[in-house]
């Protein structure tokens, strides 16, 4: 199995005469998956990433950029707020996604909902994917969509400036945030990531807690005291393992970035009596840097590990769907605008048909499930 796309960092924009297509066909689709499957099952099909992708494609956005991710989550939150489908997306990209917590009130007040439970459900996938689940993307863009029967699902993205690339996390309805909690993430795998929230990762969390009930003073000193080792006092790039397997360790941790104890943060942790891990990742200041160094004491000194697996899915290739109306930036072929305008009126026939009346568009989904795209036609935008 191969990632669906390797999403690429891109500039630019949609030219608004694609920009008004794109609008109208979203709007068709969600409303034709809502009759068709309710609010819960859309948004398990949006925290999907082989339907998300597919969905992209299908709207005629680049296969294969980090604005798969940004262009048609814009789009769904547009639609959402146009239509009264009984869902509804807060946030987006940049200082969109800090307005979420208010947008999110605004959609529980809508629906009858109490906020607080989702407000800090949006916090803390954004602290997993940032801070406990390290992978060298930052993020920036959150999109939170909620149901008025409170089902929900996340997808969020990060970016790697130096490799100039994007990653994406999808979320639905979570029961843990602390033990495999993503329903998928799309990327490129990388060869190992600070992963905290895996399964494996049961004792460190444990042992993690009782830590950072001490001291921070004492948790400083054991910071350094690594740091110490090599001659003089020298950042920890400079750090002389003692033994043939903390080499890798080492570089493990290298490949991630600085390391910086927020003592403030540890200092709320004692403070609190943290007594879990969701708790300890909501701390305010706790970053990732902290948590590296964090887990960089546990592991050279209480022999204690994270999980280095990286957990981003392989699923099937949607790549099929760029053939209904072409792709934004020519591939497989430029958008048909003909072919694009037809496709809606079609829609907008069919959505105004009894549902009893759609058999023929089931039957086509039939014809068309195993076609495959002809290989060479993939290729990086």
């Amino acid at each position: 199995m191969r990632n669906i796309a390797d999403l690429p960092l891109h500039g630019g924009h949609v030219p608004q005469w694609l920009a008004q297509r794109m609008r109208k066909l979203t709007r068709l689709v969600l409303l034709l998956a809502v009759e068709e499957y309710g609010t819960r099952g859309l948004l398990e099909r949006l925290s999907d990433p082989v339907w998300f992708q597919a969905f992209n494609n299908l709207i005629g956005m680049d296969w294969d950029s980090s604005g798969s991710t940004t262009v048609t989550a814009g789009m769904i939150k547009e639609a959402l707020w146009r239509e009264e489908l009984g869902l509804k997306a807060a946030g987006g990209k940049g200082k969109k996604s800090r307005a979420t917590p208010e947008e999110l009130k605004r959609i529980a007040s809508l629906y009858d909902l109490e906020p607080e439970p989702y407000v800090r459900t949006s916090k803390l996938v954004a602290k997993v994917d940032t801070v406990a689940l390290q992978t060298g993307y930052q993020l920036y863009h959150h999109v939170f969509l909620l149901d008025e029967e409170g089902n929900w699902a996340v997808i969020q993205q990060g970016m790697n400036e130096r490799e100039r690339m994007a990653r994406r996390f999808h979320w639905f309805n979570s029961e843990t945030f602390t033990l495999d909690p993503h329903k998928a993430i799309a990327g490129l795998e990388r060869e190992f990531a600070l992963n905290t929230v895996s399964r494996e990762a049961k004792e460190y969390q444990k042992t993690l807690l009782d830590v950072v009930q001490e001291s921070p003073v004492k948790i400083e000193r054991e910071l350094e005291s690594l740091k110490a080792i090599a001659k003089g006092y020298r950042p920890l790039v400079y750090y002389k393992p003692r033994e043939p397997w903390e080499k890798d360790v080492i570089k493990r941790y290298e490949s991630l970035g600085k390391f910086e104890l927020n003592k403030r943060a540890l200092e709320f942790a004692r403070e609190l009596s943290v007594s879990n891990y969701e708790e300890f990742l909501l701390l305010k200041g706790l970053g990732p840097s902290t948590l590296r160094a964090l887990s960089l004491v546990l592991e050279l000194v209480y022999d204690v590990h994270p999980s280095w697996k990286d957990p981003v899915t392989h699923p099937p290739d949607p790549f099929k769907f760029t053939y209904a109306v072409g792709g934004k930036d020519k591939v497989p072929f430029p958008i048909d605008k003909p072919a694009y305008d037809e496709l809606i009126s079609f829609l907008e026939e069919l959505v105004s048909r009894h549902p009893e009346e759609r058999t023929l568009v089931r039957n086509v989904t039939k014809i068309t499930k195993n076609w495959k795209f002809p290989e060479w036609e993939k290729r990086p935008t």
